[in-house]
């Protein structure tokens, strides 16, 4: 494993290798595993997230090891970016990455574990979560800040924004950074990017409503839009599902 490691992080270079042995014997595991998976565990006095991605298919091994930068280096880079720009993200410790020859193996992506009191999704789940609306408005007041400082975040979905409740207000992190754009965001764009959040039309509206306010458009024009993106995922959402379970049999 070839690390590369934050500034902050370089005196724990031994301790890195330690933690994959670590790694693979705990069963502290965060999502469900199918594709990647995510382990918590201590190093030194604090703890850190460890995220394993799937080894690529054969001719993504040989793509990833001559010619495009693994997920875990583009997660950790963009982790640097967004704190650079005084964006949330659990702060990046390391990553590594296997090379095989002519293949590119096995990738971990190293963060700062954040204890989360939510993500969005029980926002979505929990109709009656204490101040929903406000926390409804401050997400879309996070995001808009994203959209500004330039940031598209590609995978902004239900369980990559991390939520903890403070007494000065909600902070919000994004985390799975693998997924990024950078420069300018037309209006289309910005609106577009809340498509995958929810099916739920009230949210929606909320979150229009905010966005409307913060760039100063007419409220109805954004959330029609909103709301057909929002509608238009939905659909192929829902026709890729029925197309695995039609040809793939998946459940």
């Amino acid at each position: 494993m070839q690390w590369t490691i934050d500034p902050a992080y370089r005196t724990k270079r031994d301790s890195l290798q330690g933690l994959l042995e670590q790694f693979e014997q705990s069963s502290h595991e965060l999502g469900d595993g199918n594709r990647n998976i995510i382990r918590v565990l201590p190093l030194d006095k604090e703890e850190v997230a460890i995220k394993s991605f799937k080894v690529p298919h054969l001719v993504n091994r040989w793509v990833y090891r001559f010619f495009r930068k693994s997920k875990a280096q583009r997660s950790f880079e963009y982790a640097q970016i967004l704190i650079q720009k005084q964006i949330g993200t659990p702060a990046p410790v390391a990553f590594g990455e296997e090379k095989q020859g002519l293949l590119f193996g096995r990738s971990v992506y190293i963060s700062r574990f954040v204890h989360a009191d939510l993500t969005y999704r029980e926002l979505i789940h929990q109709p009656d979560y204490p101040n929903r609306t406000e926390l409804l408005r401050a997400f879309t007041r996070f995001t808009f800040d994203l959209h500004e400082k330039g940031i598209h975040f590609l995978d902004h979905s239900p369980g990559n924004t991390l939520i903890v409740l403070s007494a000065s207000g909600p902070v919000f992190y994004l985390v799975d950074l693998n997924r990024m754009e950078f420069g300018t965001l037309d209006l289309q764009t910005r609106l577009k990017n809340f498509s995958r959040l929810t099916p739920k039309r009230e949210m929606v509206k909320i979150m229009a409503t905010e966005y409307a306010r913060l760039i100063d458009q007419d409220e109805q024009m954004i959330f029609d839009h909103m709301w057909a993106y929002t509608q238009a995922f939905r659909k192929r959402f829902e026709n890729k599902k029925k197309w695995k379970r039609t040809v793939l049999g998946r459940k």
